[in-house]
């Protein structure tokens, strides 16, 4: 059997024209590691087409590509040296298909930077080592090319040095090597050339295999996003499949996991999959599916770790390098959608910090927008929790994207959580109560003339257990209670209309933000207002109590939930015994909403 090896995912980055596909095609043919044939066919295309022949050629196969000379999009190739094998990720280095870039190195471990020796450092060179700090790619080796076209001159090499380095460590970078090198010609490729004797460091075939290759998958924590759960009822089959990819570590029957942001705990029972047999665990980049001792209720997107392992982070706030592609700038205030592993959750721009501009590469401190192609230092607060990593410990769970419109307008790493008590929501309902300008009759009026204080009912639960019907019943009672009693029937789907937002996680946030803003309204105007609403977690509850305060919430929940019941005042399994359970609520809400004989005096 052959002893397994070692792979390895290699960038090439730099400023448009500065030889970057020359570079790859160069070391492919100086590895041996192109098909047979393939070198001679395309120097006789050159021939036949009278055009120089340029190793570059090798790699940019796409027609449009070859006839403009420049990389449109990411291209990969393969080779070996003696240590390892690679995979080649050329990017495109002209400004334009910088996003093209970004997903190309994006899946890279290690970076060779490309300067061109007689045009120096340019834009994109430094944008680029910018793009190499917010991925988290810490292997980067800085290639001066075209040492040819500068006579193998030692000082115009040491002054790019110099500069290049000077820049680096102001992104908080640190290049392993700086090599001289002409791709063309073959100098420093895959041996030490004789044509610059000042330099004795490796070449790049030699610093490719000196890049240290990271921890495997399965030797870092297990995560498991949890992208959806199965439910099957034929045959008595009454399975409960959590199904997923484990990015990282490994899982086997009998482990216990913790689910986050939920916390909710269980033990592994079985690992599923379609039309194979049993298994007993389960390993970094396998998809699978995973059956629990104890059923919980948990939505997609949460994040399956074992409890004895190294937890991520869990906040609402962290703070993150993103990179900006989006037609319209990046703005605090407005809704996006954020996407880590699994997750999906409404987020917004907090906090800039700073920004790097796109056209002078200049820091910004007080920049009020992140525009197109800015790499920028933000605070991002989600609508809940979500469930993370930093960039530095498992960068698989520390990547995210920011959808704007249905488009990813960014793309970004987290460098740490944020803890504070401080948000978004709440610095707005501080706005909102100062801007208030309230009625002459107060609320205690109110509630002396109505005999009782104002409250939002909120009935919650899974959907088919009857909260709809429930609410009705609850509203007659209480009407005929003479009791000031308002029955709010509007659907999530019709709330939702409303929104001008396309996209469903967005429209609920909306749908949230109405219902809570209607019932601030109706219990400030003496209200017991009730409502039925399906599927929410706790931080959506959340979410309605604070903008329908100071008047109490009280919270029905009827079925599964997706928060702890601890939550919930009063639960029901089904609503079967109906005229029981409304003389429950009755009775709570008498004993809630009775006035203190200090509150009617």
């Amino acid at each position: 059997m052959t002893k397994h090896r070692e792979q390895m995912n290699v960038v090439i980055v730099g400023h448009v024209d500065h030889g970057k596909s020359t570079v790859v095609g160069r070391l492919l043919a100086d590895t041996g590691a192109l098909p047979k044939g393939k070198l001679e066919s395309v120097q006789a295309m050159c021939k036949r087409n009278s055009k120089p022949f340029e190793y570059a050629f090798l790699l940019d196969a796409l027609k449009d590509e070859q006839s403009q000379g420049i990389t449109i999009d990411t291209a990969r190739c393969f080779f070996k040296s003696k240590k390892r094998d690679y995979i080649i990720i050329d990017a495109p280095g002209h400004i334009e298909f910088l996003k093209n870039m970004i997903s190309g190195a994006a899946r890279a471990e290690a970076a060779m930077l490309i300067i061109d020796a007689k045009e120096g450092i340019r834009e994109n060179s430094k944008r680029h080592g910018y793009m190499m700090s917010f991925l988290g790619i810490r292997n980067i080796n800085v290639c001066v090319n075209k040492m040819d076209l500068v006579n193998y001159d030692e000082k115009v090499f040491n002054q790019i040095k110099e500069e290049f380095t000077k820049f680096l460590k102001e992104i908080n970078i640190t290049a392993k090597n700086f090599i001289p090198i002409s791709a063309r010609e073959g100098d420093n490729i895959a041996s030490l050339s004789a044509k610059m004797p000042w330099y004795r460091g490796y070449f790049i075939l030699d610093a490719l295999d000196h890049f240290e290759k990271e921890a495997l998958k399965v030797d870092k924590p297990f995560r498991y996003p949890l992208q959806d759960i199965y439910k099957f009822t034929e045959k008595n089959d009454d399975r409960r499949i959590f199904a997923g990819r484990v990015e990282t570590g490994s899982i086997s029957v009998g482990d216990e996991v913790i689910f986050f942001p939920s916390k909710k705990t269980s033990r592994v029972l079985s690992i599923e999959g379609f039309n194979v047999d049993e298994k007993n665990g389960a390993f970094a980049g396998q998809s699978t599916g995973l059956t629990l001792e104890t059923q919980i209720y948990v939505r997609p997107g949460e994040m399956v770790c074992k409890r004895n392992e190294i937890h991520p982070h869990v906040s609402n706030k962290f703070k993150a390098n993103i990179f900006w592609m989006g037609k319209l700038p990046l703005i605090k205030g407005k809704n996006y959608k954020l996407k880590i592993a699994t997750q999906q959750v409404p987020v917004v721009l907090s906090e800039i910090i700073s920004v790097l501009d796109a056209s002078e590469l200049s820091s910004i401190s007080n920049k009020a927008q992140v525009d197109r192609h800015d790499v920028a230092e933000c605070v991002f607060e989600a609508l809940k929790p979500v469930a993370f990593d930093d960039i530095v410990h498992i960068p698989e769970t520390g990547r995210f994207v920011i959808v704007d419109n249905y488009e990813i307008a960014g793309g970004g790493i987290i460098l740490s959580p944020v803890y504070e008590e401080g948000s978004v929501l709440n610095q707005y309902i501080k706005t909102r109560e100062f801007n208030w300008v309230r009625s002459e009759i107060t609320p205690a009026t109110r509630s002396i003339k109505f005999d009782h204080k104002p409250a939002f009912v909120i009935i919650t639960g899974d959907t088919n257990h009857g909260k709809l019907q429930l609410a009705r019943k609850l509203e007659e009672k209480l009407f005929q209670l003479k009791k000031n009693v308002y029955f709010l029937g509007i659907s999530n789907e019709t709330l939702t209309q409303h929104s001008d937002e396309k996209n469903k996680t967005l429209a609920k946030v909306s749908h949230l933000r109405q219902l809570g803003e209607m019932a601030h309204v109706l219990t400030d105007a003496g209200l017991i207002l009730i409502t039925s609403i399906s599927d929410v977690d706790e931080y959506e509850l959340e979410i309605l109590k604070s903008l329908s305060r100071p008047s109490k919430a009280i919270v029905i929940n009827v079925g599964e939930t997706q928060f702890d019941l601890a939550k919930a005042d009063l639960h029901f399994d089904n609503t079967d015994k109906m005229e029981s359970i409304l003389e429950e609520i009755i009775r709570k809400l008498d004993q809630d909403l009775q006035l203190d004989p200090e509150y009617a005096i």
